[in-house]
């Protein structure tokens, strides 16, 4: 990510899609025309990005973006993409809460217009912090705020998250419950478990994720706690803000009935996973945002909630991150950007720190 090039996200033309974006819409509101349509420089790795405007005189020009289904040829990161559970959980989280959600204005579920389901959302301006290069790296505006403005922006993030979990009854969002037996947490480990063994079939294994795996089961908590909707992808890269003020909170497809620990733990994760990468290039990079300490108590003071088996939970994102950076690399192999080396393990990007969480020394 901060050392590669970008790897290849969609084999679709964009052309093609921006002709069928307009007969879908003209068909929905007569005379209205999709112009500048666009694919963002930063689109995903998992569901594609459209941007658009359209144009339906009298009304002024509306700017939308488009959440399109992943392509199935293009080796895709997730096994499934079900894009009615995202555009449910986003009504949801707009009507049950004060969280900011982009407002979604179409749900289409025939693969038919664009190849594959999508929803149309409305645009929201605004700025997020970067992941390539990382926002830890100099030269971007996050790095280049000052102290106070940073800690603005993680006070205003770490609220969202808690308004989020205390704010959505949970029994409003039984269809974010995952498939199997025992509680919350167990069914979310087990469907990870699952991705990690989809990412693997016909290519090697990984023995660190295998051991990681098995240290979760000697850390596992004795009281995994009440389920809430975690929002699954909590991290300060999937917000946009104005100035330091999210606006809107974006990426929903991990969203789940789980362990409000499960979002925090990827919060303090994912910071965590570009300042070590910052850290082994060389740089300063943040080392005062979104510390664990500042986060836990952040957050037991907003929901009155105190985090509990943290090492558990950062350890289980560590993980969850290493299978999403296993599948990434072998997505790259098979379009011919990398070859497969001899430890499978270094296909991790942080096999480094996944490894001493393991060990135990990683906090030491």
């Amino acid at each position: 990510m901060a050392t590669a090039p970008r790897p290849r996200t969609t084999t679709r033309d964009p052309e093609t899609l921006a002709r069928r974006l307009t007969a879908w819409l003209d068909a929905r509101l007569p005379g209205a025309a999709a112009v500048s349509v666009a694919v963002p420089a930063s689109n995903g790795m998992s569901s594609e990005t459209l941007l658009f405007d359209i144009e339906h005189p009298p009304s002024p020009v509306r700017a939308c973006a488009l959440r399109l289904e992943a392509d199935p040829s293009a080796y895709t990161v997730f096994p499934v993409y079900d894009m009615v559970r995202q555009y449910r959980t986003m009504r949801l989280v707009a009507e049950r809460t004060d969280v900011p959600v982009p407002r979604v204005l179409w749900l289409e579920e025939d693969p038919g217009p664009l190849g594959a389901p999508f929803f149309v959302m409305e645009r929201v301006e605004g700025r997020v912090p970067p992941d390539v290069m990382p926002y830890t790296y100099e030269g971007n505006w996050l790095h280049a705020a000052s102290d106070a403005e940073r800690e603005r922006l993680e006070a205003a993030t770490i609220g969202l998250v808690a308004r989020l979990h205390d704010q959505v009854p949970p029994d409003e969002a039984e269809f974010l419950e995952l498939p199997g037996d025992g509680d919350a947490l167990r069914r979310h480990v087990a469907a990870q478990r699952a991705y990690y063994d989809w990412v693997v079939d016909g290519v090697a294994r990984s023995p660190l994720i295998e051991d990681a795996f098995d240290r979760l089961a000697d850390l596992w908590p004795q009281d995994p706690g009440r389920p809430v909707l975690t929002w699954g992808d909590a991290r300060i890269g999937n917000v946009i803000y104005d100035g330091f003020a999210p606006v809107a909170v974006l990426d929903w497809e991990m969203a789940a009935l789980a362990p409000r620990e499960v979002d925090l733990g990827w919060t303090i994760y994912l910071h965590r996973f570009f300042q070590d990468l910052t850290l082994a290039s060389g740089g300063r990079g943040l080392p005062d945002l979104l510390r664990r300490d500042r986060v836990e108590r952040r957050y037991a003071r907003l929901t009155g909630h105190t985090p509990r088996d943290m090492d558990f939970h950062i350890l289980y994102a560590a993980l969850r991150q290493a299978i999403v950076m296993l599948r990434v690399a072998y997505r790259q192999v098979h379009f011919g950007e990398s070859a497969v080396p001899r430890d499978p393990d270094t296909l991790i990007l942080h096999h480094g720190s996944l490894r001493a969480m393991v060990q135990g020394s990683y906090w030491g």
